[in-house]
């Protein structure tokens, strides 16, 4: 079964009792991975619950499809509905999805996350027709969207924002709502003693210069260039930079050239695509990003993002020094550029 955008919100809140399993897609990243953690803890509340959450790898699936249906067979030791997790999944894993939603085993909630699939996708079919699984598209924020959830945010904060600073805020936010969603806690701490959010709060928070310099580093990781990186990443350190704002740009950018090549893929031009983008890309910075454009594929893309999702986790979570969980992250991300190619 497809869900229908307008129906989303109140599906993920309250899914069907007869749900097997959910394909949760898209080419915003960060809607995937927001839409899908709601879908699952409607079932485990506590998502890192070893008892009852369990992550499971494509490969690792088609080469052993029996793992999934022993997975979703098993008992919790603490009692209640466990959860099978399996990202970055594709068209390989299929077959196996299929078999199992014609026989399923136990009353686990099976939770698939995917990038952009189109709609000839053999798996985005098979979720689509079935009637024990469900398909949830994710697509990127327009600025209709965008709107509304930064009142939401803000007035959460006890915050309220002007149309002219709002228009302006939204110009700054919509490639991926996980970096949105970062940015806007960010505007709201900066805020926090004001009751109006300002332009000023805007520039401070969001300000050009400072954002460039950011946007050196992830250009730098995008390209492979092992030494501008190190030397910008000294420069942000020396600065006092904040390693989550880091990161959170990084998923932006990164977010941004997966919708340009997805784009490109579907026969589009890269250099009109890329206009259209929300934030813009600099001027400065087009040669560059079109390049990575032509150099990225969308798995690897996805491979990226998740080793800059985990680095944001792993500082806001533990003790881990923020600054070499970050460096090791964009790191980690210029070292896929000389082992996966478009």
């Amino acid at each position: 079964m497809e869900v229908k955008s307008a129906q989303i919100s109140r599906f993920i809140a309250e899914p069907p009792d007869d749900l097997v399993a959910a394909l949760v897609f898209g080419p915003d990243y960060g809607v995937v991975r927001e839409r899908a953690n709601a879908l699952a803890r409607t079932v485990v509340p506590d998502l890192s619950d070893p008892f009852r959450v369990v992550e499971l790898d494509e490969s690792k699936i088609v080469s052993d499809p029996a793992c999934l249906r022993d997975e979703a067979a098993a008992l919790s030791m603490t009692g209640g509905r466990r959860l099978i997790r399996i990202r970055d999944a594709g068209n390989n894993l299929s077959p196996v999805i299929e078999r199992f939603l014609d026989d399923p085993a136990g009353d686990a909630l099976i939770v698939i996350e995917s990038g952009d699939l189109a709609k000839s996708s053999s798996l985005r079919q098979l979720f689509t027709r079935a009637n024990n699984a469900s398909s949830i598209a994710c697509y990127p924020d327009s600025e209709r969207d965008l709107e509304p959830l930064v009142r939401a945010a803000l007035k959460s904060e006890g915050l309220s924002i002007g149309p002219d600073a709002l228009q302006i805020l939204v110009s700054r936010l919509g490639s991926d709502r996980a970096v949105t969603r970062s940015e806007l806690e960010k505007l709201a701490l900066y805020a926090m003693g004001d009751d109006v959010v300002t332009e000023a709060h805007i520039d401070a928070v969001m300000g050009d210069e400072s954002l460039l310099r950011i946007e050196e580093a992830a250009d730098s990781a995008g390209t492979g260039d092992y030494v501008r990186l190190d030397r910008t990443l000294t420069r942000l350190w020396a600065a006092g930079t904040v390693p989550g704002a880091v990161l959170r740009r990084a998923m932006g950018h990164f977010q941004q050239v997966l919708a340009v090549s997805e784009e490109v893929t579907s026969g589009a031009d890269a250099f009109g695509a890329m206009k259209k983008l929300r934030p813009p890309v600099h001027f400065s910075r087009s040669r560059s990003f079109l390049a990575q454009v032509s150099r990225w594929n969308s798995d690897s893309i996805l491979r990226a993002l998740n080793l800059l999702y985990e680095a944001e986790a792993l500082t806001r979570t533990t003790g881990v020094p923020e600054e070499a969980a970050c460096s090791r992250a964009l790191f980690s991300v210029a070292a896929l550029t000389n082992t996966e190619r478009r």
